[in-house]
């Protein structure tokens, strides 16, 4: 796979795979989008909308980042414009002009222990392993702390559901938080030693797209091509799973993966948008409020969620012109 590597001084670790998608335009500066991990399934559908947004015009390249603090702390420095990640904690305690424009997807994830634990409350005092600090799967940690009155033992971060469910295989840990692909995936392959924790249901954020907010009112029209081809494919995934499978680019990150993992990409998006993962309409208001209250509860925002007020985190007018 030919990949342009880049180097970002100060945030980009070894482990970091940047890529440089170029796209011919003389009216906009590069946009400049810091993802959270490796391309995967699990980012299929947005590479899809890049490619929609590519044809509308924009100009962009992207950066894997190692994990989603890394993505963030890019787009804090300015180094990147725009990034993957739920920031609500840096939002509110660093003052800094930071706003979400699209919800990616829904917090659907599941534990995922081996057979030695029945329940959540039996994880009492257990190991676990997450995908990053601060980010989706450790709030769900702490909310399941705070609802199960239970405390985890040592917590492990390894970005990746993948690489998650290759540690569990190699018996390397024996709980973690897990996607629906990855969690029916390690079920599957080894049904006598895994299976998953019962699960009360979570509506709020796991991955949103973010950016600070005087580049975003500066680069309006960047972003409303982006936010309005995102909304074209969540939507048009809504009616039928298969459209990403066959817009995505052969030739692309995504097409590029092995072959199992795009065999599987129907198979995983029908899930997925079976199991409400992705909001046809970006999440918008009715997301931003279960963020706050859910956010709230996981200990990374202070106050009452109803006094909180979501334009303080949420920027709107690209997703309410997107949906006009």
């Amino acid at each position: 796979m030919k990949r342009l590597l880049k180097k970002f001084t100060g945030f980009v670790s070894l482990a970091t795979l940047a890529v440089g998608l170029m796209v011919s335009s003389a009216h906009a500066e590069t946009l400049r989008i810091a993802l959270a991990e490796t391309p995967s399934d699990e980012m299929a559908a947005f590479f899809v909308a890049l490619d929609r947004a590519k044809a509308n015009g924009l100009d962009y390249e992207w950066t894997a980042f190692a994990d989603e603090e890394l993505a963030i702390q890019a787009v804090l420095s300015g180094q990147m414009n725009i990034g993957f990640g739920t920031p609500y904690a840096i939002m509110q305690r660093s003052k800094a002009p930071v706003r979400i424009v699209f919800q990616l997807s829904k917090l659907k994830f599941f534990p995922v222990t081996t057979m030695k634990y029945s329940t959540l409350k039996d994880m009492n005092g257990e190991p676990i392993m997450l995908h990053s600090r601060g980010g989706g799967t450790d709030s769900i940690a702490n909310v399941i702390e705070e609802r199960e009155g239970i405390k985890f033992g040592e917590r492990s971060y390894v970005p990746g559901s993948g690489n998650r469910v290759a540690a569990l295989l190699a018996g390397q840990g024996e709980a973690t938080i897990l996607d629906i692909s990855n969690k029916n995936k390690i079920i599957k392959e080894a049904p006598d030693r895994f299976h998953a924790l019962p699960m009360f249901d979570v509506d709020a954020s796991d991955e949103a797209l973010f950016a600070n907010l005087d580049w975003i009112q500066s680069n309006e029209e960047q972003v409303n091509i982006l936010v309005k081809a995102l909304v074209s494919v969540w939507q048009d995934m809504a009616k039928d799973p298969t459209i990403i499978s066959r817009e995505t680019n052969p030739d692309g990150p995504i097409g590029q993966l092995p072959k199992e993992v795009l065999d599987e990409l129907d198979g995983f998006y029908a899930e997925a948008v079976e199991g409400g993962l992705y909001d046809p309409n970006g999440g918008g208001r009715k997301a931003a409020t279960a963020d706050l209250e859910w956010y709230t509860r996981a200990g990374q925002l202070d106050g009452d969620p109803k006094t909180l007020n979501i334009d303080d985190f949420w920027y709107f007018a690209p997703l309410d012109a997107a949906l006009k």
